[in-house]
């Protein structure tokens, strides 16, 4: 599908951003499709979020964790913002809200990075495929949510988590590989579930057909306790050039329910902007 272009694209910059909502779902506990302990949202809970999702305004945000797109149009409503979401089963989907008056080409989702076996009792998150704008400013964006526990390891780690992150950098690898060879801008972003450093093999395994950017490279998160990066946005072609020195963000929570906990997500939105050409 395609939305008319607008004339604001082809000036300025664009703030993109990543945002693992951490099981943004109305499902209600005990459902078999939630882990025991995962409650459902409230709306005192939606509307918190929206207010974040406001101060954040971003023009292109990947959201992970995702049960139902209308519940991120109540995060990034219309006519502001289009919504897209992967179209496989899982409960956990990616999906992205773009700046409705942006143009927006969908592609097929990456249904590859799911490595499991057709009869697996469980699945692995495809993967959103977008292009945003048209013509030589034109962005290509990949959207994922990676494999968790295999966040810092050797290639030789043989834990069954570590193999299945390689065989979906491996996809990723491949989806990147294309973008290089067709000459497009492009970012890959969402929660890899990994702490990617310039060191890392698995950032290396990305990169080996041409230089990638890594935007929080060499930087802590202040979010929660203060860790390394594991969502990331990684800029390759000509957005390597587009992305601003110093422009790396992150949106803390700063309000507490009156136990004194933030039950609003275990991630915070991580924000770049982009100069276009």
């Amino acid at each position: 599908m395609i939305w008319a272009a607008c004339p604001a694209w082809a000036a300025g910059s664009l703030k993109v951003a990543t945002w693992n909502l951490e099981w943004l779902t109305t499902r209600a506990q005990g459902d078999p499709a939630l882990p025991p302990d995962v409650m459902p949202r409230t709306p005192t809970d939606m509307a918190r979020l929206a207010h974040y999702a406001t101060r954040l305004a971003p023009d292109i945000v990947a959201l992970e964790e995702v049960d139902d797109p209308a519940l991120a149009a109540r995060l990034f409503p219309a006519p502001a913002y289009h919504i897209f979401i992967t179209g496989d089963s899982v409960v956990q989907r990616v999906a992205a809200a773009v700046r409705a008056d942006l143009p927006v080409m969908r592609h097929p989702d990456v249904t590859a990075l799911d490595v499991y076996a057709a009869d697996a009792p469980r699945h692995l998150r495809a993967g959103l495929d977008l292009t945003i704008g048209t013509g030589a400013d034109s962005l290509r964006v990949l959207v994922v949510h990676l494999k968790a526990g295999c966040r810092d390891s050797g290639p030789a780690d043989r834990r069954p988590a570590c193999g299945t992150l390689r065989r979906q950098m491996a996809v990723v690898q491949d989806w990147i590989m294309e973008r290089q060879d067709e000459g497009e801008a492009f970012v890959v972003l969402g929660d890899f579930n990994r702490l990617l450093a310039p060191d890392d093999p698995m950032l290396h395994t990305l990169g080996e057909n041409g230089p990638l950017t890594l935007a929080t490279a060499g930087r802590a998160s202040p979010c929660g306790a203060g860790t390394y990066f594991i969502d990331h946005l990684i800029m390759g072609g000509a957005a390597r050039d587009w992305l601003e020195p110093g422009s790396l963000r992150v949106m803390l929570y700063r309000d507490r329910t009156q136990d004194g906990t933030a039950r609003l997500s275990d991630h915070c939105p991580v924000s770049a902007r982009l100069s276009l050409p």
